[in-house]
C-alpha cells in the first residue's frame, strides 16, 4: 500500500486508522442555532467599527456604500448557500476554492479567511474591552488596563467555545437576540425622546467643490465600501458549521438569507439613527467617542449612570460577535489543518466536547500578539501611529475578507461549469450573474482599501503576512496534505465529500491502493 500520492502538484499522505477519530465534531445545530451564530458573529459591527470611516467618507457616502454592500451580501450569500449545500463539510470558503481552483486556490482563500477571522476577533476583543471598561469605570470608579481586558476576554471565550458546540450555539442565539433588542431599544428611545435630528448627519464640512451629502466627493463612496462591510462581515462563516449542523444542505442557506435580512434592518437603523443623535463628526475616531458610538448615542438622552448600565447591554453585542467569530477562526483553522495545509496538531479535538480547542487557543494567542503590537508596541515607536491604529487593524481584517469574497465568487462561477452534474440541493436564485455582481462590488471594496493611502500600513502588513503564508505552504504544507472531505470532493469531481453519509475516509483506499476504486 502506498503511503503518499502526488496529485495536481501536491502530495497526499495516508491519514491512518485513527486520524479522523481524533478530529471529531458533534452535530448540534438547527436553522435557528445557525441564524443565531451568524447574527452573533456580525452584530458587533452595529456597535463599533462601521463609524471609523465617516471622517474620510461622510454620511452620504456611507449610506450609498452600505446599500451597495447590502446588494453584495445578498447575491454572495445566495452563491455561498448553493456551494455549502453541495459541499456539507467544515471547509467553507477554502473548500469552495479548492474544488474550483485547485490546492493553491484553496490555500489562498482559506488563509485570507484565517487572517479575516483571527484579526476580526482581535478587533472585537479590543472594542469589547473599551465598552467593558467604560461601564466598569462609570459604575465603580475602577479602570483596568487594556492588556488585562484582552487576556480576560480571550480566556473566557476560548473556554466557552471549547465546552461544546451545543453550548456555543445556544449562547450565540441568546446574545444575538439580546443584541438586537439593545439596538431596537436604542432606536425607539432615540425617537421617543426627540433626540433624533437628521440634519446632524451632514455636520462634516465639505471639502472644496463638494456637498454636505458627499463632503469628500464621489471617491468617498469607494472609501466607504470597506467600512460598510463591517455591518455584515462574518455572516459568510455559516458553511464552517456544516459538520455541526443536523441538516446543513437545508439549514445553512436558509439561515444565511434570513441572517442578511436581519442585519440589513439593524445596520440601517444604526446608520440613520446613531449619527442623527450624536452628529456624524462626533463618532469618528479622532474626537474620542469613535470606539463606542452606540454608547455615545445613549449618553445623549440618558443619564451617565443609566448609560453605563446600558453599556453592559451594548457589550453583549460585542461579546456575541466574539463568540461567533471565534467559532469561525477555530473551524477555519481546524479544516485547513485537518487537510494538512496547516500543521496537523491544530485540528485535534477534545475527546469530551469534540471541539477544536488547539486551533481556538493558537488563534487566540496570535490575536493577542496582534493587539499588543498594533496598539501598544507600534504607538510607542511612532506616536503618529496611535491615531491610525483603529483603521490599521480594521482594514487588515476587511482586506482578508474581500480577498476571500472575490475568490469565492470566482469559485462559484467556475464550479457551475467545472462540475455541472454535481448534486446541488439548493441553487442560488441569482445564479452566475449574482456571483459576478458580488465579485465586482467586492473588488470595489478591495480598491477602497488599496487606494486609501491613510491605511497603507494595513495593506503592507497584510501583504507581508500573506507572502509568508504562501511561502510556508509552498515549502512545507503542499507535501503533507490529507484526504479530508474537502479534498475528496475536489478530487472526485463532486462525487465524494459528504462525511455525514460516507464517513471521513471514503477515498483513502482508492487513492492509496488498499481497495479498488468504486
Amino acid at each position: 500500500m502506498s503511503e503518499s500520492k502526488t496529485v495536481s502538484g501536491v502530495t497526499y499522505t495516508h491519514a491512518g486508522a485513527d486520524y479522523f477519530e481524533k478530529r471529531q465534531l458533534k452535530r448540534s445545530a438547527g436553522v435557528w442555532g445557525l441564524w443565531g451564530l451568524g447574527i452573533a458573529a456580525v452584530v458587533s459591527g452595529d456597535f463599533s467599527g462601521w463609524n471609523v470611516g465617516l471622517g474620510t467618507t461622510g454620511w452620504g457616502a456611507m449610506l450609498i456604500g452600505t446599500l451597495l454592500i447590502t446588494v453584495m451580501f445578498f447575491t454572495m450569500i445566495f452563491s455561498i448557500g448553493e456551494m455549502s449545500a453541495a459541499m456539507p463539510h467544515t471547509g467553507g470558503a477554502y473548500s469552495f476554492s479548492r474544488a474550483a481552483l485547485g490546492p493553491w486556490g484553496g490555500f489562498v482563500t482559506g488563509f485570507a479567511e484565517t487572517i479575516e477571522y483571527v484579526v476580526t476577533t482581535a478587533v472585537i476583543v479590543w472594542f469589547s474591552g473599551v465598552y467593558a471598561d467604560s461601564a466598569l469605570s462609570a459604575l465603580t470608579g475602577v479602570s483596568l488596563p487594556n492588556w488585562l481586558w484582552w487576556i480576560i476576554l480571550y480566556v473566557v471565550f476560548i473556554g466557552l467555545n471549547s465546552m461544546g458546540a451545543s453550548i456555543g450555539f445556544r449562547f450565540a442565539l441568546v446574545v444575538a437576540l439580546i443584541s438586537i433588542g439593545v439596538i431596537l431599544f436604542f432606536a425607539i428611545s432615540a425617537l421617543v425622546t426627540g433626540s433624533v435630528d437628521f440634519s446632524r448627519l451632514f455636520d462634516i464640512a465639505p471639502t472644496e467643490g463638494n456637498t454636505e451629502f458627499l463632503p469628500f466627493g464621489g471617491i468617498g463612496i469607494l472609501f466607504a465600501l470597506p467600512f460598510a462591510i463591517w455591518f455584515f462581515l462574518g455572516i459568510e462563516e455559516l458553511p464552517l458549521a456544516a459538520e455541526e449542523s443536523h441538516t446543513p444542505a437545508k439549514d445553512i442557506p436558509k439561515a444565511g438569507v434570513w441572517g442578511v435580512v436581519t442585519l440589513t434592518i439593524t445596520g440601517l437603523l444604526v446608520l440613520f439613527l446613531n449619527p442623527a443623535v450624536t452628529g456624524t463628526a462626533a463618532i469618528t475616531v479622532s474626537p474620542g467617542d469613535g470606539d463606542e458610538p452606540l454608547l455615545a448615542g445613549f449618553r445623549v438622552f440618558m443619564p451617565e449612570s443609566a448609560a453605563a448600565v446600558l453599556a453592559l447591554f451594548a457589550l453583549v453585542g460585542l461579546l456575541a460577535s466574539l463568540q461567533g467569530i471565534m467559532f469561525a477562526y477555530g473551524r477555519n483553522m481546524y479544516s485547513l489543518s485537518r487537510a494538512g495545509y496547516y500543521p496537523k496538531f491544530l485540528s485535534l479535538t477534545s475527546a469530551r466536547y469534540q471541539t477544536p480547542w488547539v486551533a481556538l487557543l493558537v488563534g487566540g494567542v496570535i490575536g493577542y500578539l496582534i493587539l499588543t503590537f498594533v496598539l501598544i508596541v507600534l504607538p510607542s515607536l511612532d506616536a503618529d501611529a496611535a491615531g491610525s491604529a483603529t483603521g490599521v487593524i480594521l482594514f487588515i481584517a476587511v482586506f482578508g475578507a474581500v480577498i476571500s469574497y472575490m475568490m469565492q465568487m470566482v469559485s462559484f462561477i467556475v464550479l457551475r461549469r467545472k462540475f455541472p452534474d454535481a448534486r446541488r440541493p439548493y441553487r442560488s436564485p441569482t445564479g452566475v450573474w449574482g456571483a459576478a455582481v458580488a465579485f465586482v462590488l467586492a473588488f470595489g471594496a478591495f480598491l477602497g482599501i488599496v487606494l486609501n493611502s491613510v491605511f497603507a500600513t494595513a495593506v503592507i502588513t497584510f501583504l507581508v503576512v500573506f507572502v509568508l503564508g504562501i511561502l510556508f505552504f509552498a515549502l512545507w504544507g503542499r507535501t503533507r496534505l490529507v484526504l479530508s472531505p474537502e479534498e475528496e470532493y475536489a478530487l472526485s469531481g463532486g462525487a465524494h465529500g459528504d462525511p455525514q453519509s460516507e464517513g471521513y475516509d471514503a477515498m483513502e483506499g482508492e487513492v492509496f491502493g488498499d481497495k479498488p476504486a468504486q
